[in-house]
């Protein structure tokens, strides 16, 4: 009687269950059961073709034994070690054709930028940078001669590329560059500064945007990154983003040839166009960075226990999981629209800044719930969500967010430009200027 006494005691005593789950970012160690896509029936809502595509390119992403922690801490990166990732995922260019590109479709684009995000963020920008920014740029701007010359090399990634655009001064009043460009015999002469250029301490081509001092409309120009007369320095203790490599870029009398001048001019046409669609990769960065934060924080908390219990068995806790699924659900299937309506030809600026706008802080809301369900856990980098929270913050930008707002307001509502112009304040015609060179840019 006494043993059994003692033992039904005992059990109440009994140590609990506290084990802290595995840290093995970027991979993500998940239950087949809370499969995102899955569980939402994305797969549903695409082709035989797109989900077997589909399920290429998460198996490379996963397959990665590159160390991100490591690189995250020190801020760092390794183009190298990059370059093999890309090819992995295959030839750059996405949707471009010709030249050893990919060709995609961009529904499939979206895939893949889902993927890359999901895996990582720093690495889905360097991703981007060089094959949509770079690359479309080219394809899109170029004479045959400038796609001959550097499409081929960038599709296998011999040659990487950047985009030099925003200015030290100059953000999104894009059309009020500063940097100029004076013809001299056989080409040009930059003089300027570029600021937060991913990629330019490193980038074999460098995509600068000037103006034009003959005719002051805004020119691009196909730099080689190592000519004379640029000095680059890196952007020191950054929050976000920290693998990828943005830097400060000062060009003093940098010679160009006129063959390495794209021909469209300012933010107008074919310009417009091409960074429309780089504003759409946004859109589909803003479903991979989530997808991922979705995941960690849902694996981390079936696995997690407390009071005897896994996370997940708590409602409190359920109920902030549900609210980032539902939130994940509308930021892809938007994402999913967005890549058809690119493929029909029918997008425009209202749907891709409305998607934009929406989706940058849906996922700026979601992530922060991810990184919360994850206690303690959830700030620091090894299980990936605090990792998310932090690069969510370059997604959402927030007067770009606040523009794009007013760029979809004045589309729907033609007649506020009266009344906007009524105010008469500095202010406000600053901001319509503002407002009206982003819908150029």
């Amino acid at each position: 009687m006494t043993e059994k006494r003692l033992h039904s005691l005992s059990s109440n005593f009994h140590t609990p269950r506290t084990s802290i789950p595995e840290a093995k970012y970027p991979h993500i160690n998940i239950d087949p059961q809370y499969d995102a896509i899955k569980t939402l029936k994305i797969d549903e809502e695409l082709t035989h073709d797109e989900n077997r595509y589909h399920k290429k390119i998460r198996a490379i992403c996963q397959s990665t034994t590159f160390d991100f922690i490591a690189n995250y801490e020190s801020a760092t990166s390794d183009v190298k070690e990059f370059k093999k990732m890309f090819k992995k995922l295959g030839p750059g260019g996405l949707d471009v054709n010709g030249f050893g590109c990919a060709n995609l479709s961009n529904v499939e684009v979206f895939l893949l930028i889902l993927e890359t995000f999901r895996l990582d963020a720093s690495f889905g920008t360097e991703f981007l940078i060089h094959n949509s920014l770079a690359m479309r740029t080219i394809f899109d701007l170029g004479t045959k001669e400038q796609h001959h010359k550097y499409l081929t090399k960038m599709s296998s990634y011999e040659k990487i590329g950047c985009f030099a655009l925003t200015e030290p001064g100059i953000g999104s009043d894009a059309a009020s560059l500063l940097t100029t460009a004076t013809r001299v015999e056989g080409g040009w002469l930059l003089n300027g500064e570029k600021r937060w250029i991913g990629g330019g301490l490193t980038a074999d081509i460098i995509i600068v945007w000037a103006r034009n001092e003959e005719t002051k409309k805004i020119n691009g120009f196909l730099v080689e990154g190592k000519s004379s007369g640029i000095t680059a320095s890196k952007i020191e203790n950054k929050i976000a983003l920290r693998i990828v490599q943005n830097a400060n870029l000062r060009f003093t009398n940098c010679f160009v040839t006129d063959e390495n001048r794209l021909q469209a001019e300012d933010f107008t046409g074919s310009t417009a166009k091409s960074l429309q669609n780089s504003r759409a990769l946004v859109v589909f960065a803003c479903s991979g960075i989530l997808l991922g934060a979705y995941e960690r924080a849902i694996s981390y908390c079936t696995q997690r226990f407390q009071f005897d219990k896994t996370l997940t068995s708590f409602q409190l806790i359920q109920s902030k999981l549900m609210a980032v699924l539902g939130n994940l659900q509308s930021v892809i299937l938007t994402s999913l629209h967005i890549a058809k309506l690119l493929d029909r030809k029918t997008a425009d600026m209202k749907q891709i800044s409305l998607a934009k706008a929406y989706c940058t802080q849906t996922l700026r809301k979601s992530v922060a719930i991810c990184r919360e369900v994850c206690g303690g856990n959830g700030i620091i980098y090894d299980y990936g969500v605090a990792i998310s929270f932090l690069d969510a913050e370059v997604c959402f930008y927030l007067f770009i967010k606040i523009l794009h707002k007013v760029i979809i307001f004045r589309i729907l509502t033609p007649c506020w430009q009266a009344a906007w112009y009524s105010e008469k304040t500095q202010f406000a015609n600053g901001l319509w200027l503002s407002v009206t060179q982003c819908l150029k840019y």
